[in-house]
């Protein structure tokens, strides 16, 4: 059983940065692909970004190419996502997960463990 908890998430203006963190415990991090999920209020949860075990392959939302950095550090257990150039659809809550499979895989059902979410607000 593996136990993700995210943090980081916050209000910033549009056009600014936040760095969110998921920190896992209880399993082996490195057997685990890791994603970032958003649920924004009214909509469904939707893949932001994944990584493989060891860091080295990642995939990416269209929406958020080339804004948004996941990376991951196997030596603390923690995953992060950078988020820069930030828009009010950015707007959501923001979920770490962990995936058995070492595929690449963007529906929410097909991970094994998730976090309690962490909310980010962006202003206009």
């Amino acid at each position: 059983q593996v136990q993700l908890v995210e943090s980081g998430g916050g209000l910033v203006q549009a056009g600014g940065s936040l760095r969110l963190s998921c920190a896992a415990s209880g399993g082996t991090f490195t057997s685990y692909t890791m994603a970032w999920f958003r649920q924004a209020p009214g909509k469904e949860r939707e893949f932001v970004a994944a990584i493989g075990r060891s860091g080295e392959s990642t995939l990416y939302a269209d929406s958020v190419k080339g804004t948004f950095t996941i990376s991951r550090d196997n030596a603390k257990n923690t995953v992060y996502l950078q988020m820069n150039s930030l828009k009010p659809e950015d707007t959501a809550v923001y979920y770490c997960a962990a995936d058995r499979s070492r595929y690449f895989r963007r529906r929410d059902r097909e991970y094994d463990f998730w976090g309690q979410g962490t909310q980010v607000t962006v202003s206009s």
